[in-house]
């Protein structure tokens, strides 16, 4: 496994900002992680870089553990931030030699030339960063990325404020890359993943929430299975989530549930009988058809009661 990650849990004070997440990504797989601001992307991407420490758990990364071989984990990876990390004032050959030196990369130079050409940016190599274009920033950001030839690519909001040109450009950059490398990228964008990407770990509210190929969530042929239900009269998580392979349960508004369970048979008899021996009715249930963009906003809506 080129990443794998497990139980792991971030606290910032009393807010928990992952909740006993863990996955695998095998070698050579384009993973989507998708979800809302907010839902935990950007502090998962920074435990695994090595940026910020769990507060509980472990991650390693081709084989490496990121407590006790940090300083190997770092040199697998190549990391973009969301908020690009460049030097406004230095020309882009001159930024990028600087990275190459952290990396105490042989032959600088070369190196800098095969990257410029790489990602693109012959034309725009005698310009000073602060002069480019959102755009050629990023592809800039992609070059620091990949300038010491990593094995694992992590790309946060890659295509974050890109205008439609661009942002096909860069896709195309993240696929043929990929080609030779595992990539994790985040996105809230549920296109990104589907253009980009052959699997979504899709995470809400710091638990992840489905975990499938895009493929399969696309198509409607995933396991994954979304009820919403409406009782007549309140009842507790723990009690709905004892119905047989109900794994999560969302409260909406009112008395309404949204129950998912990672099985092809239909679960809504499991629920009216769940209903029958708690005394309940059931006033209103409706299975999701599946997609996409119908499982994201099921899983990720905002949840109005307790």
């Amino acid at each position: 496994m080129s990443i794998i990650v497990e139980n792991i849990t971030k606290l910032y004070g009393s807010q928990k900002a992952l909740d006993n997440v863990s996955f695998k990504i095998k070698a050579g797989e384009i993973v989507g992680l998708l979800g809302p601001n907010g839902a935990g992307k950007s502090t998962l991407m920074k435990i695994i870089t090595c940026f910020i420490p769990p507060s509980d758990g472990r991650v390693s990364v081709n084989g490496f553990d990121i407590f006790e071989q940090s300083i190997e984990v770092r040199k697998k990876v190549g990391y973009l931030p969301e908020n690009n990390p460049l030097y406004l004032d230095l020309y882009i050959k001159e930024y990028l030699e600087f990275v190459a030196g952290l990396y105490a990369i042989p032959n600088k130079k070369s190196r800098v030339k095969e990257m410029i050409d790489l990602i693109g940016i012959e034309k725009e190599q005698n310009k000073k960063i602060g002069a480019l274009s959102k755009g050629y920033r990023q592809r800039v950001g992609l070059a620091q990325a990949l300038i010491h030839d990593p094995e694992v690519l992590i790309l946060d909001e890659p295509t974050s404020g890109l205008d439609p040109n661009q942002l096909i450009e860069i896709r195309e950059l993240i696929k043929n890359v990929g080609k030779e490398k595992t990539v994790m990228l985040s996105t809230h964008i549920m296109q990104e993943v589907e253009a980009i990407c052959s699997r979504a770990i899709i995470i809400d509210q710091g638990k992840i929430v489905a975990d499938d190929s895009t493929k399969n969530l696309s198509e409607g042929s995933s396991n994954i299975q979304i009820v919403e239900v409406e009782f007549d009269s309140n009842i507790q998580q723990k009690q709905i989530l004892s119905i047989k392979d109900v794994h999560q349960a969302n409260k909406q508004k009112g008395n309404s549930w949204i129950l998912q369970a990672n099985v092809t048979e239909d679960i809504r008899p499991l629920v009216f009988e769940f209903a029958v021996k708690n005394n309940l009715k059931v006033l209103s249930m409706q299975k999701s058809e599946q997609s996409l963009e119908k499982v994201f906003q099921k899983l990720t809506k905002k949840k109005t009661g307790k």
